[in-house]
């Protein structure tokens, strides 16, 4: 029997960090992880390795297309996956060896095996090692989510994958034929496309990125694939897989046609769901919604007094940081103080090349909410540094409300997306203006000068378009 302040169950983003904080607070506490390597899905089979594939495929096109650059020869360059891979692993490994430092730093004692809640106050641990309790007077479950199958077509590894299978073929498809047109769908496939694969995206809605993105936004970044090679064909629900001596093929419908999009490999990309498998959820008498997720209040308590859950397996969007964000408002509401989480301004990122990112409302949102808004735009086909740095392809916008100036949200299709969305974050956390966003001083030449020309173009007084 062991006694802690707190027990954390799920070594991933929300929950490592929900760890450390509590630690840095003064808190005992315990971390319990059933897998062999700490970081969950985000480090392991997730956030990290696909990130650090779709760097490594952007190096190579690059520098294939790198003749008016000067590179001589550069046409002839052929790719090596196993070394691609290799490289995947050994970022994901170093990432492994600094969370566990960081751990260890904090005193946070890691206990191997699968987290099972039996009550208020207790977690049994069971591993090949044997069984232990954990007695703690706080819970926290941050077990994460798995990718969602299609039940007419079960993930098999081998034509049928999911994103953890996606990140590891070890040799590029002829064809490959992706389920789903969100971040992990755009992401993986044009890894796969990049080296020579013929990717055809395959989606049941009639526009790309998903439901946060406005259809200005989703279209302009969908012409950006297209050049790059990947195929779209939206509005198509899946039905199917087809096998035969000649090969597998997905199936689909469309205004009532049948359709077959041959494949050696169909990733399927829908979505995912929460992780409760192990976790005892049932016999513990913890309250899930109809999605399985727990529920909890505005505090991250579940029904269960003393058991709080944070990330994926609750609700609200599936993101790394918004699971750390939480973590950390959980550990400092245990500490005696005041954390919290402004829902409102959460960035979503769709990491291709451009990047696609966006925070609060879109201009569909906020018209839904009747909120008259006044709309900047700034192509970067305008921008000095994106000339130079032959990333033109994309567009800022600004949506800001009509009679406040008051930022209501930023979208972007843009090379280094990911990055300029903080500063729209940084201004909406304070309740900033577009006006407050024109008058920041922006370095030059940057491509993030093109947000600060969108926040102009709301007043139209952008200096660099017309």
């Amino acid at each position: 029997m062991s006694q802690f302040d707190l027990v954390v169950i799920g070594s991933g983003p929300g929950g490592y960090v929900a760890a450390i904080k509590a630690a840095q607070l003064g808190l005992k506490v315990a971390l319990v992880e059933k897998d062999n390597s700490l970081g969950g899905t985000c480090l392991n089979v997730g956030c990290i390795p696909s990130k650090a594939l779709l760097h490594s495929t952007e190096v190579y096109q690059e520098a294939l297309h790198g003749k008016k650059h000067g590179l001589v020869g550069a046409e002839k360059l052929t790719f090596d996956v196993s070394a691609m891979l290799a490289n995947k692993d050994k970022v994901v490994a170093q990432l492994n060896m600094g969370v566990g430092a960081l751990l260890k730093k904090r005193n946070v004692e890691i206990v191997r095996g699968l987290g099972r809640l039996v009550k208020s106050g207790e977690v049994l641990v069971r591993s090949t090692a044997g069984d232990r309790t954990l007695e703690t007077k706080n819970i926290l479950i941050a077990t994460g989510s798995v990718p969602i199958e299609l039940p007419f077509m079960k993930f098999d590894g081998e034509t049928v994958i999911s994103s953890d299978h996606g990140i590891s073929l070890k040799a590029v498809p002829e064809k490959m034929v992706v389920v789903g047109a969100g971040a992990i769908g755009l992401e993986l496939g044009s890894v796969w496309a990049r080296l020579g694969s013929q990717v055809t995206v395959v989606e049941m809605l009639p526009v790309i990125g998903g439901p946060s993105y406005d259809a200005d936004i989703a279209k302009a970044a969908q012409s950006a694939f297209e050049k790059q090679g990947i195929k779209f064909e939206l509005g198509a629900k899946v039905t199917g897989v087809k096998k035969s001596a000649g090969g597998s093929a997905l199936t689909a419908e469309r205004d009532g046609k049948s359709l077959e999009f041959a494949a050696d490999k169909i990733l399927v990309a829908v979505g995912r769901k929460a992780n409760t498998t192990g976790l005892g959820a049932q016999e513990a008498g913890l309250k899930l919604d109809e999605r399985g997720r727990i529920v909890i209040d505005a505090h991250f308590l579940t029904n269960l007094p003393g058991v709080y859950a944070i990330g994926d397996v609750v609700a609200g969007p599936m993101l790394a940081h918004k699971a750390e964000e939480e973590g950390v408002a959980v550990a400092e509401n245990l500490a005696g103080k005041h954390g919290h989480v402004n829902y409102a301004i959460i960035p979503g990122v769709i990491y291709t090349d451009p990047e696609v990112a966006c925070v609060g409302l879109s201009e569909a949102e906020a018209k839904a909410k009747n909120i008259e808004v006044a709309i900047g735009k700034f192509q970067l086909a305008g921008n000095g540094r994106a000339i130079a740095s032959d990333c033109t392809a994309g567009f800022v916008k600004v949506i800001a409300c009509a009679k406040t100036d008051k930022l209501l949200g930023v979208q972007m299709v843009a090379k280094g997306a990911s990055e300029m969305i903080a500063a729209a974050c940084a201004h909406m956390e304070y309740g900033g203006s577009a006006e407050d966003v024109a008058r920041t001083c922006f370095a030059h030449p940057t491509v993030s000068e093109s947000f600060k020309e969108a926040a102009m173009a709301v007043s139209k007084s952008s200096i660099h378009s017309l």
